[in-house]
């Protein structure tokens, strides 16, 4: 018997219907899951038709942690997660592929009203200030990294790093910039006397109705099947075909499944006018009848209303479309 893989499953917003289903995308992917419902989760979760995987319920903000402990052998988590844990020294952490969901950006906020329109407007307007400058994080060693390159925090502090502190551990030697941690809700601290914030967003809504304003992109994030340091050999081969297996969920919601009839005479320029326009996926699969025959095509959702008006002018009729679950290549 193989050795099992042991998964890690995010709990949040990687798991809302709203934003990135992973359950859901384990559904379509053929995977049947029981206790990962989205809001019912919990941190023991059955893959039934997989004994093969033991899968478990992590948080976005430890997962990193687990994988380069081994703690859990793979897991699906945000880059930005990630990379907050590889700054400050090498992981073994690899990216097994990208799916495409989840998509963030995290950013550096200001109130809406400041006058700054970059951090290097901000850093050059508080040279002289007598009091700390305040940023308050979930991300504490992307930001001082970020902060530290900074033209104008380098003309003014040179290679000092900033102050950081993370619940009572604290490290850097400049306490005029002052990174500190803030374990979520971080918006709110604008309000309670913060100088900036640096919060991941998908659209800036929440920043807006915050009443905050961003000044810089430090990096784009979306979600990943991730490799930590157990998975080699045979878990490494799982942790593949597990990929693929959710990459196929993933590029089946790109594409309609559609089937028409069209008359014998005019197949083979509804064929070449298909290919030659790039209105299906390889080819069109056709089930011949005595006078008309069926076309099956998988067509890029984004092409389907310009493939419409195109058969509609070769007479197509029973023009049928179905959503994919699963498209594997």
């Amino acid at each position: 018997m193989k050795e099992k893989i042991i998964l890690g499953l995010p709990k949040g917003s990687l798991n809302n219907v709203n934003r990135g289903n992973t359950h859901q995308l384990f559904v379509d992917a053929g995977y049947e899951v029981r206790g990962y419902e989205p809001g019912n989760e919990s941190y023991e979760i059955n893959i039934v038709n997989d004994e093969e995987i033991v899968a478990f319920l992590t948080r976005p903000q430890s997962t990193p942690v687990e994988l380069n402990r081994g703690m859990v052998d793979i897991a699906i988590v945000g880059e930005d997660w990630v990379k907050e844990e590889s700054v400050l020294r090498d992981t073994n952490t690899v990216k097994i592929g990208d799916l495409d969901y989840g998509q963030t950006r995290l950013i550096v906020a200001v109130p809406n009203d400041s006058p700054y329109n970059n951090l290097s407007e901000f850093f050059e307007a508080n040279r002289d200030r007598k009091t700390p400058i305040l940023c308050f994080t979930e991300y504490p060693n992307l930001t001082r990294k970020h902060i530290m390159e900074n033209e104008v925090y380098q003309e003014i502090y040179g290679d000092a790093v900033p102050f950081v502190q993370v619940r009572g551990l604290t490290d850097g030697d400049n306490e005029m910039v002052q990174v500190i941690n803030s374990d979520g809700a971080t918006e709110v601290y604008i309000a309670k006397g913060a100088d900036l914030i640096v919060d991941n967003t998908q659209t800036g809504s929440s920043l807006k109705k915050a009443g905050l304003k961003e000044l810089e992109t430090i990096l784009h994030s979306s979600a990943g099947l991730y490799a930590g340091v157990s998975c080699t050999g045979e878990k490494m081969e799982k942790a593949q075909m597990i990929f693929k297996q959710l990459y196929g969920a993933i590029t089946a919601k790109k594409f309609f499944d559609v089937k028409f009839n069209i008359s014998n005479s005019k197949i083979e320029e509804v064929s070449n006018y298909l290919i030659g326009n790039k209105l299906c996926a390889d080819e069109p699969t056709i089930t011949p009848g005595s006078d008309f025959s069926q076309i099956n095509v998988l067509i890029p959702k984004a092409k389907f209303p310009e493939m419409i008006d195109a058969i509609k002018g070769f007479n197509a009729t029973s023009i049928i479309r179905n959503d994919l679950k699963q498209l594997v290549e």
